[in-house]
Formats: C-alpha cells, sequence, structure tokens
C-alpha cells in the first residue's frame, strides 16, 4: 500500500469546538482523520478553509480525507491546488501520488512521486512509493532501481523485500522496452514524470574533397497520454550552401500493440532539403517481442522521390535489434538499401543506451555516366546517456563509402553530437 501521511493518532479525539483556536480546530481535524473517521474530518476541514480561503496545509487535509471517503476528483481538485500554491511542499505530492496509486493510475503516480523524490532524495520512503508505481506500470527495470536506492538509504527491508520478491515472479520482459520505445526515435516515447523535453544535435561530415558539411537540429517535443509530437528546426550547410527546413514529427498509439509515426516537413527551397517531405510508418506488435512496420515517405525535391519501407524488429532482454529494408523510386531510377541496428539498454531502462548500425546499398540508374551502377556501404556507432533525470547527451561517429563498378569513388567519415533535456 502507498504511504500514509497521517502521524499516529493522538489518545485523545474530539470533534472541532466552534470557539477553538485554528490551530486546535486543525490538529482535531486530523486526529478525525487519523482516526478512520474522513468524514468528520472533512467537515472539519471545510469550517478550517471556511475561515482560512486556500491554506495548504487544509487543502492537503482535505484532499486526503476525500482520498480515503474515494471521491477522488474532489480530493485531486483540492491536492492540485495546494501543489500549485506550494510546488515545493513534499507531502502534497506524496498524497497526490497515492491519489492516482489508489485509482490504478500509475503513469501520474509516478509523476507525483518523482517530484517528491526530487524534494526528499534521501528519504526510503518516497523511492519505495516510487518502486510500486513502476512496477503497477510494468515498467519493472525502473522498479528495481528505485528499490535498490530505497535500500541504500537504509529504507526498511520489511517493506521492500516483498516488492523485490513480486518483481522477481514477473515475466522476464523488460517492460521499459517494450513497447514504449518508439524504434524510430526513442526519445519520443513518454519519459514517466515528464510532459515535455528539448534536444539540440549537431552532425559533422568529411566528405574527403572539399569544406565538410555539417547540420543542426533543435527540437521541442510535448508528451501526451496516447503519444507526442515534436516541432523542429533544421539547418544544413553543403556545398557552400545553406538550406533550412522546420518539422512537425508526431507518434500517437492506434489499436492494441500498433503506434504510428506522422511527419511533416517544409524547407525554404529545395536545394538541400526537399521543398515539401512527409512520412508514414505502422508499427505492429506481433507478440514474442516481435513487431514489423511498413512506411512510406515522400520527398518534394524537382522530381518526386518515393521511399518504400518494411522492417521486422525483436526486443529480447536489454536488447533490440532491427532489420529495414527500404526501396527508393524517383522518375527513371531505382535504389535499394537493407540496414542492421542492434541498440543495448545497458542501464536496465528506456533511457540510456549503445546502438550500432551497419548497412549496405545499391542503385540503378540507367543514365548515369557511371554505368547506372553503385555499391554504398557504412555504419555507424552511438551512446545515448541520461547523467541524470533531467539532462542527458549523445556522442556518435559514422562511416560509408561508395563505389562505380568495382572503383572506389568516395569515403565518408562523421561525428555526431546531442544534448538532451527534459521537465
Amino acid at each position: 500500500m502507498p504511504i500514509d501521511l497521517q502521524p499516529p493518532p493522538p489518545t485523545e479525539q474530539a470533534q472541532p469546538a466552534a470557539n477553538a483556536s485554528f490551530d486546535a480546530q486543525y490538529e482535531q481535524a486530523r486526529a478525525l482523520a487519523n482516526s478512520g473517521q474522513p468524514a468528520l474530518a472533512l467537515a472539519a476541514y471545510n469550517a478550517l478553509l471556511a475561515r482560512s480561503p486556500g491554506n495548504v496545509d487544509v487543502l492537503l487535509g482535505r484532499g486526503i480525507a476525500y482520498t480515503r471517503l474515494e471521491r477522488w476528483a474532489e480530493a485531486q481538485a483540492d491536492l492540485e491546488a495546494a501543489a500549485h500554491a506550494s510546488p515545493d511542499y513534499a507531502d502534497v505530492w506524496l498524497a497526490l501520488g497515492n491519489l492516482h496509486q489508489w485509482q490504478g493510475q500509475p503513469e501520474p503516480a509516478i509523476a507525483a512521486y518523482s517530484r517528491l523524490v526530487t524534494l526528499r532524495p534521501d528519504e526510503p520512503s518516497g523511492w519505495l512509493a516510487r518502486a510500486r508505481a513502476w512496477r503497477a506500470a510494468g515498467k519493472l527495470p525502473e522498479a528495481r532501481a528505485d528499490l535498490a536506492q530505497a535500500r541504500s538509504l537504509g529504507g526498511n527491508a520489511a517493506e521492500i523485500d516483498p516488492v523485490e520478491a513480486a518483481l522477481e515472479s514477473e515475466p522476464a520482459l523488460v517492460a521499459a522496452v517494450t513497447p514504449q520505445p518508439r524504434a524510430g526515435n526513442p526519445e519520443a516515447a513518454l519519459a514517466a514524470g515528464y510532459t515535455w523535453a528539448a534536444s539540440l544535435a549537431g552532425n559533422w561530415l568529411d566528405v574527403g574533397s572539399g569544406p565538410r558539411w555539417n547540420d543542426q537540429t533543435a527540437s521541442v517535443r510535448r508528451y501526451m497520454g496516447r503519444g507526442s509530437i515534436g516541432v523542429e528546426t533544421l539547418r544544413a550547410h553543403r556545398f557552400g550552401q545553406t538550406g533550412h527546413a522546420w518539422a512537425l514529427d508526431a507518434y500517437a498509439d492506434l489499436w492494441k500493440g500498433a503506434y504510428a509515426n506522422l511527419r511533416y516537413q517544409r524547407a525554404t527551397s529545395n536545394r538541400l532539403f526537399p521543398q515539401d517531405a512527409g512520412r508514414i510508418e505502422v508499427w505492429q506488435a506481433l507478440g514474442g517481442g516481435w513487431e514489423a512496420s511498413l512506411s512510406d515517405d515522400v520527398l518534394g525535391f524537382d522530381a518526386r522521390v518515393n521511399i518504400y519501407g518494411a522492417s521486422l524488429a525483436k526486443y529480447t532482454g536489454n536488447w533490440y535489434v532491427q532489420l529495414r529494408h527500404q526501396n527508393i523510386v524517383s522518375e527513371g531510377s531505382h535504389s535499394s538499401g537493407d540496414r542492421l541496428l542492434a541498440r543495448w539498454y545497458y542501464a536496465g531502462d528506456a533511457d540510456s543506451y549503445l546502438e550500432a548500425t551497419a548497412n549496405r546499398g545499391r542503385s540503378d540508374d540507367p543514365l548515369s555516366l557511371a554505368g547506372g551502377q553503385a555499391r554504398s556501404g557504412g555504419g555507424s556507432l552511438t551512446w545515448v546517456r541520461y547523467w541524470s533525470r533531467d539532462w542527458g547527451s549523445k556522442i556518435g561517429a559514422s562511416f560509408s563509402r561508395a563505389a562505380n563498378n568495382g572503383r572506389n569513388d568516395a569515403r565518408e567519415r562523421g561525428l555526431s553530437f546531442g544534448l538532451y533535456r527534459r521537465w
């Protein structure tokens, strides 16, 4: 059960007297609540609020009384008002977490308990409460991490051990990874306890001859109950030219086991970015940790380009492995490519991971001066690490080479960096 706010009951209880001082009436209201009389406590808190409207302590007490009477909406209204008035009042966040946990709403409970452990990082009770909520949400690695933190802070083993034993009896799936992280963009998944995220990323590419290419992307993303939506601004500098674009990128849950990625991008010109670009990809869970997707990207250059994709992926333990095939079709030419991706969530959560990719491609263009046949291949290695619950970073390296008719033509090497912030 979630931890309780009220102190042990005093030896005597009495209904509040009309002429009692405010402090005495408040203590009597607490005593009534703590002695299992929430209805009488509610009447007392109502009288106190009439004397001191908006009093945060009284709103907290009445919110707890409403919670015990299972008058959920009224409880939530009082507790949210108290949180708004006093956002650093830890007991309010504990009460909000308990309210949502008792209603079977683990995600908002996690959000409230996260605020609690931020305010009281050295108290094991908050970590234990959040561990219970993580478990209710099916996010076992996070639950285990919070239990370990509670134990390291000297938490009560009699409370921690039963939760830990229950976790060990759960199926050995990394629920924090399945299916929340979106295969194309792990940062698009909901990070429990947050509603916003921002990122700034850059990439530098050495193409072997001429100045290096570079591009940057800044984004802000809003998380919602069934998905997320991001706004991005993009910049690219290549061939001595600079281009800019903006994009809307959304992830949405569909039917059971399915979600979609929808994207629209618009550029100021079609020199470095397509004038207009759109994307749709639908993922479907197949059971046993498997999932598959179909996608279509439309790029609005002078000649329209379609990129048709299909992928098959598998979650196993802390690993995610994906094989993707793409066909790139434009007027008079056709290309295809394959990419193998392996992602290891080494911290046992859905935030920090190492990712490696290997890819190969083929292009057949009958109008090409090189005879119409080109081959390419490459790979990348990326490290994403959240140094705290709010801040993360990314560093990556890539390489590729292309050949025409068996002749090596170009080699490219790249470095990428990123910074993440959540709140």
